[in-house]
């Protein structure tokens, strides 16, 4: 944990992904542990001080997540993968993209068309 509690830091990410990464996943890439924190809400801990980003110490890395506070284990049922749902595209984003696709469909059938006239075109020539 984090000094304040409500966060957790991956001090050698080497290390980390070599032994322990392995015991808990079926891999050992802290790109892909670092994707799953992410689907799970928890974000990387960026430090501002003054004024400006500061480095933090070799290779420590810090993630935090709203329901991850030291002795609230109650809170961690609430960590939950996010999902995208199809009920939550909007009916006006699907008629966007029919409309995109319709519109590509006619863009390509017109290609089509002057592509089989330049080929007429270039065998009369020859």
């Amino acid at each position: 944990f984090g000094q304040s509690g409500n966060s957790f830091h991956v001090f050698d990410q080497g290390q980390f992904a070599k032994e322990v990464l392995p015991k808990y996943f079926k891999h050992n890439n802290m790109a892909s542990f670092v994707r799953q924190l992410n689907m799970y809400g928890f974000r990387k801990v960026v430090h501002i001080e003054q004024g400006g980003l500061v480095k933090p110490e070799k290779d420590d890395t810090e993630f935090q997540h709203p329901y991850f506070i030291r002795g609230q284990e109650r809170l961690l049922e609430n960590i939950k993968r996010k999902v995208t749902s199809v009920s939550s595209i909007k009916n006006e984003d699907i008629k966007v993209r029919q409309d995109n696709v319709t519109k590509l469909l006619t863009d390509i059938q017109v290609m089509k068309g002057k592509q089989e006239s330049m080929d007429s075109k270039l065998i009369a020539m020859k």
